[in-house]
């Protein structure tokens, strides 16, 4: 492939990572999560900002895409340069410096009976 596909600059709204499910550990516990990958031949470098509803932007995480692979990301696994906000809502910017896909999921499995998966890509 000659030319990488995707985008430099996504932004992802409604997130909320829970801070608890009903579901086993890792496969069915809540958790939102972005997809990222990187279709070039080129190491991709992406920054992902979080904007709170309620509070600053925290951030650049910063996350490194091989080429020609994926790279999926807990939001909840976001600890540096600071912690993640459970049970707030906040929105993702995502930077990078090649073109990337992401793709955003979303598995609530705070209450048994009314379980779900959202998953939503734009490019």
């Amino acid at each position: 492939m000659s030319e990488a596909i995707g985008r430099c600059l996504w932004a992802i709204s409604a997130g909320c990572a829970a801070s608890r499910g009903t579901g086993r550990e890792p496969l069915l516990a809540s958790r939102d999560q972005v997809a990222l990958l990187n279709t070039g031949d080129n190491l991709a470098s992406a920054r992902l900002h979080v904007l709170y509803a309620a509070h600053g932007e925290v951030g650049p995480f910063r996350i490194g895409i091989a080429p020609r692979r994926l790279r999926n990301i807990r939001i909840n696994d976001l600890i540096f340069p600071e912690a993640v906000r459970l049970d707030e809502p906040y929105g993702l910017l995502i930077e990078s410096d090649v073109p990337i896909v992401v793709q955003f999921t979303r598995q609530d499995t705070r209450q048994r009976e009314n379980a779900g998966m959202l998953t939503n890509a734009w490019g």
